[in-house]
Protein backbone atom coordinates (compact mmCIF):
# COMPACT_ATOMS: atom_id res chain seq x y z
CA UNK A 1 0.00 0.00 0.00
CA UNK A 2 1.46 3.19 -0.67
CA UNK A 3 1.24 6.17 2.02
CA UNK A 4 0.01 9.65 1.76
CA UNK A 5 2.49 12.00 3.48
CA UNK A 6 1.49 15.46 2.19
CA UNK A 7 -0.43 17.68 4.79
CA UNK A 8 -4.04 17.89 4.36
CA UNK A 9 -3.50 21.88 3.21
CA UNK A 10 -1.32 20.89 0.68
CA UNK A 11 -3.82 18.02 -1.01
CA UNK A 12 -6.35 20.61 -0.41
CA UNK A 13 -4.62 23.47 -2.46
CA UNK A 14 -3.70 21.17 -5.14
CA UNK A 15 -7.34 20.46 -6.18
CA UNK A 16 -8.73 23.76 -4.31
CA UNK A 17 -11.92 24.13 -6.47
CA UNK A 18 -13.38 21.01 -6.83
CA UNK A 19 -17.39 20.36 -6.18
CA UNK A 20 -17.87 17.92 -3.33
CA UNK A 21 -21.44 18.60 -2.26
CA UNK A 22 -22.85 15.36 -2.97
CA UNK A 23 -19.72 13.66 -1.11
CA UNK A 24 -20.45 15.96 1.42
CA UNK A 25 -24.09 15.00 2.23
CA UNK A 26 -23.02 11.24 2.16
CA UNK A 27 -20.31 11.64 4.77
CA UNK A 28 -22.18 13.64 6.85
CA UNK A 29 -25.41 11.20 6.88
CA UNK A 30 -22.65 8.77 7.83
CA UNK A 31 -21.60 10.84 10.94
CA UNK A 32 -25.10 11.58 11.60
CA UNK A 33 -25.92 8.35 11.88
CA UNK A 34 -23.21 7.30 14.45
CA UNK A 35 -24.31 10.63 16.23
CA UNK A 36 -27.91 9.29 16.68
CA UNK A 37 -26.63 5.65 17.49
CA UNK A 38 -24.61 7.48 20.60
CA UNK A 39 -27.56 9.95 21.66
CA UNK A 40 -29.79 6.38 21.84
CA UNK A 41 -27.26 4.98 24.16
CA UNK A 42 -26.19 7.72 26.12
CA UNK A 43 -27.63 10.36 27.91
CA UNK A 44 -26.49 13.76 26.85
CA UNK A 45 -26.97 17.63 27.60
CA UNK A 46 -25.85 20.36 24.77
CA UNK A 47 -22.91 22.58 26.60
CA UNK A 48 -24.03 26.48 26.03
CA UNK A 49 -20.32 26.61 24.20
CA UNK A 50 -21.83 25.10 21.40
CA UNK A 51 -20.92 27.47 18.44
CA UNK A 52 -23.94 26.37 16.03
CA UNK A 53 -23.70 27.71 12.76
CA UNK A 54 -20.69 29.81 11.45
CA UNK A 55 -19.74 30.86 8.09
CA UNK A 56 -16.70 32.19 6.20
CA UNK A 57 -14.97 33.09 2.93
CA UNK A 58 -16.53 32.25 -0.34
CA UNK A 59 -19.21 30.08 0.82
CA UNK A 60 -17.39 28.12 3.44
CA UNK A 61 -19.66 26.98 6.55
CA UNK A 62 -19.50 24.95 9.85
CA UNK A 63 -21.60 23.80 12.64
CA UNK A 64 -20.31 22.94 15.91
CA UNK A 65 -22.06 21.17 18.94
CA UNK A 66 -20.42 20.22 22.01
CA UNK A 67 -22.05 17.40 24.69
CA UNK A 68 -21.45 15.94 27.68
CA UNK A 69 -23.19 14.01 30.24
CA UNK A 70 -22.85 11.47 32.99
CA UNK A 71 -20.70 8.90 30.96
CA UNK A 72 -19.62 11.19 28.44
CA UNK A 73 -16.50 14.20 29.61
CA UNK A 74 -16.99 15.92 26.26
CA UNK A 75 -18.38 14.90 23.10
CA UNK A 76 -18.06 16.34 19.78
CA UNK A 77 -20.23 16.32 16.52
CA UNK A 78 -19.11 19.12 13.73
CA UNK A 79 -18.04 19.67 10.51
CA UNK A 80 -16.77 22.32 8.49
CA UNK A 81 -15.39 23.78 5.31
CA UNK A 82 -16.82 24.36 1.68
CA UNK A 83 -18.11 21.48 0.16
CA UNK A 84 -18.15 23.31 -3.32
CA UNK A 85 -14.33 23.76 -3.01
CA UNK A 86 -12.74 20.58 -1.92
CA UNK A 87 -12.23 20.82 1.69
CA UNK A 88 -14.64 19.52 4.41
CA UNK A 89 -14.10 18.30 7.67
CA UNK A 90 -16.54 16.24 10.14
CA UNK A 91 -16.05 14.80 13.75
CA UNK A 92 -17.72 13.02 16.37
CA UNK A 93 -15.41 12.67 18.88
CA UNK A 94 -15.85 11.00 22.30
CA UNK A 95 -14.55 11.52 25.38
CA UNK A 96 -15.28 9.44 27.90
CA UNK A 97 -15.60 9.88 32.13
CA UNK A 98 -12.47 8.87 34.13
CA UNK A 99 -14.96 6.12 36.23
CA UNK A 100 -14.11 4.07 32.68
CA UNK A 101 -10.57 2.92 31.10
CA UNK A 102 -12.15 2.16 27.95
CA UNK A 103 -10.99 4.25 25.10
CA UNK A 104 -11.97 7.18 23.56
CA UNK A 105 -13.60 7.29 20.42
CA UNK A 106 -12.15 9.33 17.77
CA UNK A 107 -13.92 9.54 14.19
CA UNK A 108 -13.25 11.65 10.88
CA UNK A 109 -14.40 12.21 7.58
CA UNK A 110 -13.98 14.47 4.86
CA UNK A 111 -13.03 15.80 1.61
CA UNK A 112 -9.52 16.63 0.46
CA UNK A 113 -10.75 17.15 -2.07
CA UNK A 114 -10.57 13.15 -1.96
CA UNK A 115 -12.15 11.16 0.46
CA UNK A 116 -10.10 11.41 4.38
CA UNK A 117 -10.66 8.82 6.89
CA UNK A 118 -9.64 8.46 10.55
CA UNK A 119 -10.90 6.47 13.64
CA UNK A 120 -9.08 5.41 16.36
CA UNK A 121 -9.54 4.17 19.81
CA UNK A 122 -7.78 6.42 22.10
CA UNK A 123 -6.17 4.67 24.31
CA UNK A 124 -6.25 5.66 27.96
CA UNK A 125 -3.20 4.27 29.60
CA UNK A 126 0.17 3.63 28.10
CA UNK A 127 0.28 0.47 26.30
CA UNK A 128 3.69 -0.47 26.56
CA UNK A 129 3.56 -0.89 29.96
CA UNK A 130 -0.43 -2.17 30.64
CA UNK A 131 0.03 -4.92 27.84
CA UNK A 132 -3.26 -6.76 29.24
CA UNK A 133 -5.33 -3.24 28.42
CA UNK A 134 -3.54 -3.46 24.91
CA UNK A 135 -4.35 -6.37 24.68
CA UNK A 136 -8.18 -6.02 25.80
CA UNK A 137 -8.59 -3.51 23.57
CA UNK A 138 -6.39 -3.41 20.53
CA UNK A 139 -5.84 -6.90 20.19
CA UNK A 140 -8.46 -9.35 18.01
CA UNK A 141 -11.66 -7.58 16.26
CA UNK A 142 -9.48 -3.70 16.12
CA UNK A 143 -6.55 -5.49 14.83
CA UNK A 144 -8.06 -7.78 12.51
CA UNK A 145 -10.14 -4.68 10.91
CA UNK A 146 -6.56 -2.59 11.12
CA UNK A 147 -5.05 -5.44 8.92
CA UNK A 148 -7.75 -5.55 6.77
CA UNK A 149 -7.85 -1.47 5.72
CA UNK A 150 -4.23 -2.06 5.10
CA UNK A 151 -4.74 -4.13 2.56
CA UNK A 152 -8.01 -2.27 0.96
CA UNK A 153 -6.95 -1.50 -2.48
CA UNK A 154 -9.64 1.92 -2.38
CA UNK A 155 -7.47 3.63 -0.31
CA UNK A 156 -4.20 4.53 1.39
CA UNK A 157 -2.80 5.18 4.72
CA UNK A 158 -2.59 8.69 5.25
CA UNK A 159 0.17 9.71 7.83
CA UNK A 160 0.12 12.67 9.90
CA UNK A 161 3.09 15.28 9.69
CA UNK A 162 1.99 16.30 12.87
CA UNK A 163 4.24 14.27 14.83
CA UNK A 164 2.12 14.78 18.36
CA UNK A 165 -0.76 12.96 16.33
CA UNK A 166 0.88 10.05 15.54
CA UNK A 167 2.19 9.72 19.34
CA UNK A 168 -1.39 9.87 20.08
CA UNK A 169 -2.50 7.23 18.19
CA UNK A 170 -3.20 3.90 18.43
CA UNK A 171 -1.15 0.90 16.77
CA UNK A 172 -4.56 0.27 15.33
CA UNK A 173 -5.23 3.75 14.63
CA UNK A 174 -7.07 3.46 10.68
CA UNK A 175 -6.55 7.38 8.74
CA UNK A 176 -6.71 6.69 5.14
CA UNK A 177 -7.40 8.52 2.11
CA UNK A 178 -8.57 7.28 -0.93
CA UNK A 179 -10.50 8.54 -4.37
CA UNK A 180 -14.36 9.70 -4.40
CA UNK A 181 -16.43 6.17 -5.23
CA UNK A 182 -19.62 4.39 -4.18
CA UNK A 183 -17.88 1.64 -3.41
CA UNK A 184 -15.41 3.50 -0.75
CA UNK A 185 -18.03 5.51 0.75
CA UNK A 186 -19.68 2.26 1.46
CA UNK A 187 -16.61 1.18 3.25
CA UNK A 188 -16.56 4.26 5.58
CA UNK A 189 -20.06 3.90 6.29
CA UNK A 190 -19.60 -0.30 7.34
CA UNK A 191 -16.60 -0.23 9.24
CA UNK A 192 -17.85 3.45 11.08
CA UNK A 193 -20.61 1.47 12.22
CA UNK A 194 -18.60 -1.74 12.97
CA UNK A 195 -15.88 0.48 15.08
CA UNK A 196 -18.91 2.29 17.05
CA UNK A 197 -20.64 -0.69 17.61
CA UNK A 198 -17.47 -2.56 19.26
CA UNK A 199 -16.53 0.29 21.21
CA UNK A 200 -20.42 0.41 22.79
CA UNK A 201 -20.26 -2.68 23.72
CA UNK A 202 -17.18 -2.33 25.20
CA UNK A 203 -18.90 0.58 27.61
CA UNK A 204 -21.83 -1.35 28.52
CA UNK A 205 -19.36 -4.02 29.79
CA UNK A 206 -16.82 -2.10 31.62
CA UNK A 207 -16.23 -2.06 34.86
CA UNK A 208 -16.12 1.14 37.16
CA UNK A 209 -12.62 2.17 38.00
CA UNK A 210 -11.30 2.78 41.61
CA UNK A 211 -12.34 6.74 42.49
CA UNK A 212 -8.69 7.38 43.86
CA UNK A 213 -7.19 7.34 40.15
CA UNK A 214 -9.83 9.31 38.79
CA UNK A 215 -8.59 12.67 38.84
CA UNK A 216 -5.14 12.02 37.36
CA UNK A 217 -7.07 9.88 34.39
CA UNK A 218 -9.71 13.07 33.87
CA UNK A 219 -6.19 15.32 33.79
CA UNK A 220 -4.64 13.12 31.29
CA UNK A 221 -7.50 12.87 29.09
CA UNK A 222 -7.85 16.55 29.25
CA UNK A 223 -4.21 17.75 28.16
CA UNK A 224 -4.26 14.73 25.22
CA UNK A 225 -7.73 16.34 24.22
CA UNK A 226 -6.31 19.78 24.05
CA UNK A 227 -2.82 19.22 22.56
CA UNK A 228 -4.47 17.12 20.10
CA UNK A 229 -6.55 19.64 19.13
CA UNK A 230 -4.57 22.73 19.29
CA UNK A 231 -1.80 21.26 17.47
CA UNK A 232 -4.14 19.74 14.51
CA UNK A 233 -1.78 20.04 10.87
CA UNK A 234 -5.55 21.20 9.30
CA UNK A 235 -6.47 24.26 11.99
CA UNK A 236 -4.43 26.07 9.27
CA UNK A 237 -6.91 25.22 6.50
CA UNK A 238 -9.81 26.33 8.87
CA UNK A 239 -8.04 29.44 9.26
CA UNK A 240 -7.74 30.72 6.06
CA UNK A 241 -11.43 29.92 5.46
CA UNK A 242 -12.71 31.87 8.58
CA UNK A 243 -10.24 33.89 10.07
CA UNK A 244 -7.89 33.42 12.86
CA UNK A 245 -10.36 34.53 15.92
CA UNK A 246 -13.21 32.54 14.74
CA UNK A 247 -10.62 29.39 14.28
CA UNK A 248 -9.53 29.94 17.67
CA UNK A 249 -12.48 30.00 18.72
CA UNK A 250 -14.07 26.70 17.46
CA UNK A 251 -10.36 24.82 18.36
CA UNK A 252 -10.92 26.01 22.22
CA UNK A 253 -14.90 24.66 21.14
CA UNK A 254 -12.99 21.12 20.15
CA UNK A 255 -11.48 20.39 23.61
CA UNK A 256 -13.67 22.57 25.77
CA UNK A 257 -11.61 25.47 27.20
CA UNK A 258 -15.18 27.74 27.76
CA UNK A 259 -17.29 24.33 29.20
CA UNK A 260 -20.16 25.11 31.63
CA UNK A 261 -21.15 21.36 31.74
CA UNK A 262 -19.14 19.88 34.76
CA UNK A 263 -17.03 17.09 34.10
CA UNK A 264 -18.12 13.59 35.41
CA UNK A 265 -16.72 11.87 38.59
Amino acid sequence: MAHITKSIDELVAEQGGVDRQDTFDQLWAITTELFEKVKARFELTQDPCSVGDYSGKDGAQGFLSAWAGPEIDWLIYSWTGNPKASFTNMHLTINLGPQYDVPHFGFALGTTPDLFFYQDYMPRKDLWTNPEYADKYYNGEANDTYIEWERNERFQHFISRHMYTRVAQSPCSLAYGGAVCAEGIDDLRKVAHAQLDRWIAWVDAAELQPKETRAAQAERDLLIRQTITEGDPANIVVENLFGKELCDHLVAALWGRDRTLPRPE
